[in-house]
């Protein structure tokens, strides 16, 4: 690692079920390789600000987008006050009140739930931040740094991809959306599968490797358990294809 450069930039937002088991993933390979992780921002709010919810997202993918923005808003003032590494802490406290816990009543409320103080503040005191900093989640003001580093992420892969964005050994190394997995390898696996993803995106020339068909990540917060596979459905620009 170079003084004061992480080895890699993970962009995220936190409503992403892909990007938080991609995340966990890159701390078993961080923890097991030394890396030092920059966790920057991606809003999926932002990127679609041009698109017609209703026509192409599933009901309740705004509410949840907006909630992430409004997550992101938190981090960028925790960021801005205690450090990145709090993003760090405050990022797993987020994906794993909303993907790694079983949905409770509370749940019920729906997406837009996420994007309170009732949500936030627990998760604030949770990783020893301030509950003060949920205040941001109103803060429009912050918005400009979230953009930014949207458009950051997005300028080191093109505009047709989604999260996570990984940065590997920047400012010049490779960069890549994904990789889209929906389970958790061991602490083994993950290092081969970290390689092979590094390798492949570092070839010249090589731009994508795709298939839309995705299995529901293993996420309590989504109905999958580690022992189970979930169900597998046809995805396109960010949301499953409706049944026809």
């Amino acid at each position: 690692m170079v003084a004061g450069r992480a080895d890699l930039n993970f962009y995220f937002d936190p409503v992403c079920p892909f990007a938080w088991m991609t995340s966990k993933w890159v701390r078993l390979v961080a923890a097991q390789r030394e890396y030092d992780v920059d966790w920057r921002f991606i809003s999926l709010r932002q990127l679609n600000a041009h698109v017609d919810y209703d026509a192409h997202f599933p009901p309740d993918y705004e509410a949840g987008h907006t909630a992430g923005l409004r997550l992101l808003r938190v981090a960028a003032r925790a960021r801005a006050e205690h450090g990145r590494d709090a993003v760090g802490r405050l990022y797993e406290a987020f994906g794993t009140r909303i993907f790694d816990t079983a949905a409770d009543d509370a749940d019920s409320r729906g997406r837009e739930w996420r994007g309170t103080r009732a949500y936030v503040e627990p998760l604030l005191a949770g990783v020893g931040l301030p509950v003060q900093l949920a205040e941001a989640l109103d803060d429009a003001s912050l918005d400009p740094v979230i953009q930014a580093e949207t458009d950051e992420a997005l300028a080191l892969t093109g505009k047709d991809v989604g999260t996570p964005i990984i940065h590997f050994e920047p400012p010049g190394g490779v960069a890549f959306f994904g990789p889209v997995i929906s389970r958790l390898p061991s602490a083994a696996d993950a290092l081969t599968l970290w390689d092979h993803v590094v390798g492949l995106a570092a070839f010249p020339g090589f731009a994508e490797l795709k298939r839309s068909l995705r299995e529901t990540p293993q996420l309590r917060g989504l109905g999958v358990d580690v022992d189970e596979v979930g169900v597998q459905e046809d995805w396109h620009g960010g949301s499953r294809r409706p049944k026809k």
